[in-house]
């Protein structure tokens, strides 16, 4: 969010970020930005207060903790975790500092669960606190952004007049061979950071993210074993674990409960499927077998490749498919800074 923020031209303050690894890449990508490393709930009103605004034009921005809301979460998808109320932090933010604009991002499984109940209480208080609204599902691949994630946004502003959601871009969506293509070859378990491209010449997509660069960090795959390794290789572009003949299965109590999501080949001649755990899903290259690297699944995110991420491999993962798409996110921020002035 930040990143695409900071791309339409907006000026990052302040970030809130409980988890030390997140916290670490993103202070060495923002080292502009304040971090605060800690629970939200820690927080103090003095804090927020004391951000100094300048006479711009201001923004609070956020995406709230979203695992209790997605649709893969059917053990805690309810009003009764209370992780899942972690966004009336978003709220109070708001009410302490009192910004121009706010921007409320989540999974697009906040719309339903519990009946709607989380989205009613952020609309209902922004209204109060003088907020005009409006909130709808954006593609990131209506974007620019060579995968198929849709998110929630919310966008509020004190004008009197409910704010736009930005209309989808006439760019061609680039495809998994666009995004990854030119980058190094790699060998299940890759440990080495940085590295030169590879030998493809790049997409207009990869020279926008390269920009000008010859070399990018993350160059990091897991370790499978050799008994998965034989399994990816059974699997054809766009294909799951249903190609994988049984007798490599045996492990699995019941196979036929696998989702569709497990075990899948990317298509290179398309947009990539939602980049989320893809470790735990066992996400595969569209050429080789194994699983994507670090730097693979933060191109199909739109991360430029100077976005350097720290931590362990595990932890690095968890980062880029937590992420918000940053194409996407520019493109929200742009719809802001086209209906008023940002300092």
């Amino acid at each position: 969010m930040s990143l695409g923020a900071r791309c339409a031209g907006v000026d990052v303050a302040l970030a809130v970020e409980c988890d030390p690894h997140a916290a670490m890449t993103y202070g060495a990508n923002h080292p502009a930005t304040a971090v605060f490393n800690n629970d939200i709930r820690k927080l103090t009103a003095r804090r927020i207060r004391g951000v100094a605004k300048n006479g711009a034009t201001t923004i609070v921005f956020g995406g709230p903790p979203c695992q209790g809301f997605s649709y893969s979460n059917v053990r805690t998808r309810s009003a009764q975790n209370p992780e899942n109320w972690l966004f009336t932090e978003f709220v109070r933010v708001v009410r302490v500092w009192k910004p121009d604009w706010v921007v409320f991002e989540n999974v697009r499984g906040v719309v339903n669960t519990a009946g709607g109940i989380f989205v009613d209480y952020v609309v209902e208080h922004l209204v109060k606190l003088g907020y005009a609204t409006t909130h709808g599902v954006l593609n990131a691949m209506d974007f620019g952004v060579p995968q198929d994630r849709a998110r929630f946004f919310l966008v509020g502003c004190r004008c009197g007049i409910a704010p736009k959601l930005p209309g989808r871009t006439r760019r061609r969506t680039p495809t998994v061979a666009d995004a990854i293509s030119d980058l190094p070859r790699l060998d299940n378990g890759a440990s080495k950071s940085w590295m030169p491209y590879g030998d493809n010449s790049p997409s207009f997509y990869a020279r926008r993210l390269r920009n000008g660069r010859h070399r990018s960090p993350n160059h990091l795959v897991t370790r499978n074993s050799r008994l998965v390794v034989r399994r990816y290789s059974h699997i054809p572009a766009g294909g799951n674990w249903e190609d994988i003949p049984g007798r490599l299965m045996r492990n699995y109590a019941d196979r036929m409960r696998c989702h569709t999501g497990i075990y899948h080949r990317l298509r290179p001649d398309k947009p990539s499927v939602v980049i989320g755990n893809y470790r735990k899903n066992m996400l595969i290259h569209h050429t080789q077998d194994r699983g994507l690297s670090v730097r693979e699944a933060a191109r199909i995110q739109s991360f430029p490749d100077d976005y350097e991420f720290h931590g362990s491999i595990g932890f690095q993962q968890q980062q880029v498919g937590n992420a918000v798409p940053p194409l996407l996110a520019q493109a929200v921020f742009e719809a802001i800074v086209g209906s008023c002035v940002i300092g």
